[in-house]
């Protein structure tokens, strides 16, 4: 199950080309992404990955672990996060950047469908860079993120046979 929209996994290597000039080349690795949950009519429901994660959800309000809302929150968080240090690596600010800390959370909507009406987020990024080293960085990470992207876009669900 492969769906090219959700992938979004880069790597960049640096190569020397002389003495002075580094040359920074950008590869495009794609990842096989998706999702199956299986439910059953008593007990969890399991979600498994082609890549071979897999967990249970949470049943119920009260129980740890999470809920099909948190793991969208967490896609986002995540996705921000590696966006924002990869935006670090780019812009030469690595070595000056202590941590990354993305927070996400929402608002359900109050009418019918069910749905969320409101994502908030917070990019914090410690470390000795200034507030327009930050600002660009916030902005780039934001640009590269392919779920916050998505989200903002909105996207076509297509029921498969």
């Amino acid at each position: 199950m492969q769906d090219r929209a959700l992938m979004n996994a880069c790597a960049v290597r640096a190569a020397t080309r002389r003495e002075k000039d580094a040359l920074i080349m950008v590869t495009l690795r794609t990842r096989t992404a998706g999702a199956v949950a299986t439910a059953r009519p008593r007990g969890a429901v399991s979600v498994a990955t082609p890549t071979g994660g897999s967990m249970e959800l949470t049943t119920s309000v009260s129980e740890a672990g999470f809920s099909p809302l948190d793991l969208l929150y967490s896609a986002l968080a995540g996705c921000l996060a590696l966006s924002a240090r990869h935006a670090a690596a780019q812009q030469g600010l690595g070595d000056r950047i202590d941590g990354i800390r993305v927070e996400v959370g929402g608002e359900k909507a109050a009418g019918e469908p069910s749905r969320i009406a409101a994502v908030r987020l917070r990019l914090i990024v410690t470390g000795t860079i200034s507030a327009a080293e930050r600002e660009a960085l916030v902005a780039e990470a934001e640009r590269l993120c392919t779920v916050s992207n998505t989200l903002a876009a909105g996207v076509r669900l297509e029921h498969a046979g």
